[in-house]
């Protein structure tokens, strides 16, 4: 019998990483990726990587701190991820999964996964009961610009980028017309469309703009409405015939549950950070499979490789690039395709410019 390394040591480090592409949404600007990065360190030298996302550089301290106050629970207990995340779920019910403490669970529940990834020198994907495989991937902007943007375009589509993700929710909704217009006929009638109103909308308004989105044969429409708005949701899909994706914000499966019972969405999109880690993501995975919900990623494109090659209804990746700088070699799209390495999540941390970017 294989007894598991225990943990000696959990540290978070953060930075504010460049990222090759800043983005603008309706709800505000990520002009770089402020990220905590995990390290789970076991007695037998074998350490655990991960990381999440902060979204203001403002939250890192906070997180930084629940670290530092989740170690005592962890310290001298095997990597074992399932359990020790049912076990912090536990200590904190009273308190519940949402926010910050959820965030940092999440990623120590990655962390532990790649930890025995490396301990077996096997992928997160083939601990799952799956393989690594060529997952499709659509390239994610932001707000784009068509004095900017155009070249890039181009270029997503000419290395093999079979969908395009833009967001829009501007002041003006004749914007949001000629926006996705531009980009239609930049990428053609052959490459999927897809659009993302970072809840900037309320129903009404939402059912009114994407009604004058009609012509442009989208693949879906995300978060039209407010992220806890699931009867908003429901309401846009009723009465525009949209096809209406959402997930991001869901907390662990229990908020995925909720959205099944209201009919919120035709697409289900996992964060693995908020979701509950691979944990919680496989929980999730199964609900989606059991009402035929197709499932997309949200960021973490190395983590979420294997999570979505293990997904029964697996659609699509979304490969948005946090984490590239401060990693020695970034995960990266090969004919529009993702595909996770290993072992564990094939995460190795660049040290220089991790100690660059520091915060």
């Amino acid at each position: 019998m294989t007894i598991l390394p225990v943990i000696s040591e959990v540290r978070g480090r953060p930075v504010v990483a460049p990222m090759a592409r800043p983005f603008t949404t309706a709800s505000g600007s990520v002009p770089a990726a402020p990220l905590l990065l995990l390290d789970v360190i076991t007695e037998s030298g074998v350490v655990g990587h991960s990381y999440v996302f902060g979204y203001t550089p403002a939250m890192l301290p906070a997180m930084a701190s629940i670290v530092r106050e989740l170690a005592p629970e962890l310290i001298g207990e095997p990597i074992a991820p399932t359990r020790r995340t049912q076990e912090l779920q536990g200590r904190f019910r009273l308190l519940g999964m949402q926010g910050l403490l959820g965030m940092v669970v999440s990623g120590i529940d990655m962390a532990l996964w790649d930890a025995l990834g490396k301990l077996t020198d096997q992928p997160v994907a083939g601990l799952l009961g799956g393989e690594p495989v060529a997952l499709r991937a659509y390239d994610s902007y932001g707000m784009v610009d068509p004095q900017r943007d155009e070249r890039a375009l181009r270029d997503s589509i000419e290395s093999g980028f079979q969908a395009i993700k833009i967001k829009i929710g501007y002041p003006d909704a004749a914007r949001d017309v000629a926006v996705v217009r531009w980009v239609r006929e930049i990428i053609g009638p052959d490459i999927e469309l897809m659009v993302d109103y970072n809840q900037s909308l309320n129903p009404p308004e939402a059912c009114r703009r994407v009604e004058r989105l009609r012509e442009f044969d989208l693949y879906w429409v995300e978060e039209p409405v407010a992220a806890e708005d699931l009867a908003g949701h429901s309401s846009v899909r009723r009465a525009t015939g949209a096809r209406v994706q959402t997930g991001e914000n869901w907390w662990f499966p229990r908020g995925f549950q909720a959205a099944i019972a209201a009919s919120a969405c035709d697409f289900a999109m996992f964060d693995i950070m908020k979701i509950g880690g691979f944990t919680g993501w496989m929980l999730a995975a199964g609900q989606a499979q059991a009402v035929s919900l197709p499932v997309s990623s949200h960021f973490f494109v190395e983590a979420s490789a294997h999570a979505m090659a293990v997904t029964p209804t697996a659609d699509w990746m979304e490969y948005l690039d946090l984490a590239g700088a401060i990693l020695l070699d970034p995960c990266r799209p090969v004919d529009g395709h993702v595909t996770a390495a290993g072992p564990g999540l094939g995460i190795t941390w660049n040290e220089k410019a991790i100690a660059r970017y520091a915060v």
